[in-house]
């Protein structure tokens, strides 16, 4: 739709109607603003949603706890094994499963290299959206190693469904600790290029700092969680405030800003990168052995694959498993686990009446929740600071529909 102007009574344009999105870049095709401007000065801002709709929690009921591992990928496409494992420790709870040691750590590990990679995307991208080229090419090229050791471990680089009931899809290959401590013994050097790049750099300070700021009881009054409510001042993580997997083990620090804007926004996100890191580099040295699921004692755990195509009895039981009418059937009751995503808390609310699949799903989504805050963000600022301030929000958009 055109920009569409307002009249006055007297026949002089009063106000400007503009379609900020989807189509504009920094919208990331999906996003859609509509923005009501006087001269260059946001006025009204009305986000749209409904460009990326693909029925995420409907479909909840119709696959089985395994099955639904492959649309979680798909919500926050950024960082998918966060969401794998929010959606598996949900189900896991329900199920009353109590998963091994190396199953937790080996979670903790992928869950770490994907905020990493969920947030390099963030930075890169917002500071490529503010015309700084350079620190998205640092940025993206630390993203395809990860996207490296992710096919390494999983099979996939981007929607890797690694996680299972019970526990992995599969265990970590004999190089991969020793490829990842490389990757966690080169990223603060190039964590310290960006910063170089970014933080003192007269321009982006102009662009970002004082813009969409938001006070810590504000953020705490619209729900925001994450880097966004963390940057005003809010000290709120799930992982230290109600641990889940093996966090509790760990020593790290939660990253808080003062004045909720723009930069802070960045500066969170760059400092919990090299928090990730030290809870990477704890996880390998900690990191027991042992099996990676509960075992096929327990009839709710798909067989490892590679024993599937060897063994008859693992063939049996895979084929039990998955057939229609067969397979195991949830407890009845309900069940949710809050998780610390990139964006913020993360969690699947899962009903069962006693069958195969859930009865309901509901997503406790970050980007969704944060986003309404748009609006109170941008009313009053200029038009080149909408960009700024949606790149610091990180929204991703499959999360948005779901």
């Amino acid at each position: 739709m055109p920009a569409t102007e307002t009249l006055n009574s007297a026949g002089a344009a009063r106000t400007l109607t503009l379609n900020f999105g989807p189509q504009h870049p920094a919208t990331h095709g999906t996003l859609r603003l509509v923005l009501e401007l006087d001269g260059e000065r946001v006025v009204n801002c009305i986000p749209h949603l409904g460009y990326l709709h693909c029925g995420f929690e409907k479909l909840g009921e119709h696959h089985d706890f395994n099955q639904f591992v492959t649309v979680t990928d798909r919500m926050n496409y950024m960082s998918p094994i966060c969401n794998n494992v929010a959606w598996h420790l949900s189900a896991e709870k329900l199920f009353g499963l109590e998963i091994t040691e190396r199953c937790k750590y080996i979670r903790v590990i992928y869950a770490e290299m994907s905020r990493i990679a969920d947030h390099l995307v963030c930075v890169g991208t917002a500071a490529l959206d503010l015309g700084a080229f350079s620190a998205f090419l640092y940025a993206f090229q630390q993203r395809e190693i990860l996207y490296s050791l992710f096919e390494l471990g999983t099979g996939h680089r981007f929607t890797c469904s690694a996680t299972r009931l019970g526990g992995m899809g599969r265990d970590l290959p004999p190089n991969f600790t020793e490829k990842l401590r490389y990757f966690v013994r080169g990223l603060p050097k190039v964590l310290s290029e960006v910063d170089r790049l970014l933080s003192r750099n007269r321009i982006f300070l102009d662009r970002t700092r004082g813009i969409g700021a938001i006070s810590g009881g504000e953020a705490i009054d619209w729900s925001l969680s994450g880097p966004m409510l963390r940057a005003s001042g809010v000290a709120r993580d799930v992982r230290k405030d109600e641990p889940y997997l093996v966090y509790d083990r760990f020593d790290w620090d939660v990253v808080i800003g003062e004045n909720g804007d723009v930069y802070d926004r960045y500066l969170v996100r760059l400092e919990e990168m090299r928090q990730s890191l030290r809870i990477l580099d704890q996880a390998i040295d900690q990191l027991p052995d042992g099996p990676v699921d509960v075992g096929l004692d327990n009839k709710v755990v798909l067989p490892e694959k590679k024993r599937v195509y060897t063994k008859m009895e693992e063939l049996i039981h895979h084929f039990e498993m998955i057939m229609p009418d067969k397979g195991p059937m949830s407890p009845v009751g309900e069940a949710y686990v809050p998780t610390e995503s990139p964006n913020g808390e993360l969690g699947f609310y899962i009903v069962s009446n006693g069958g195969k699949t859930p009865y309901r799903v509901r997503v406790r989504p970050p980007s969704f929740i944060n986003y309404q805050v748009l609006p109170r963000l941008v009313v009053g600022r200029m038009l080149s600071d909408v960009i700024a301030v949606l790149g610091s929000m990180n929204v991703i958009a499959g999360e948005l529909d779901r």
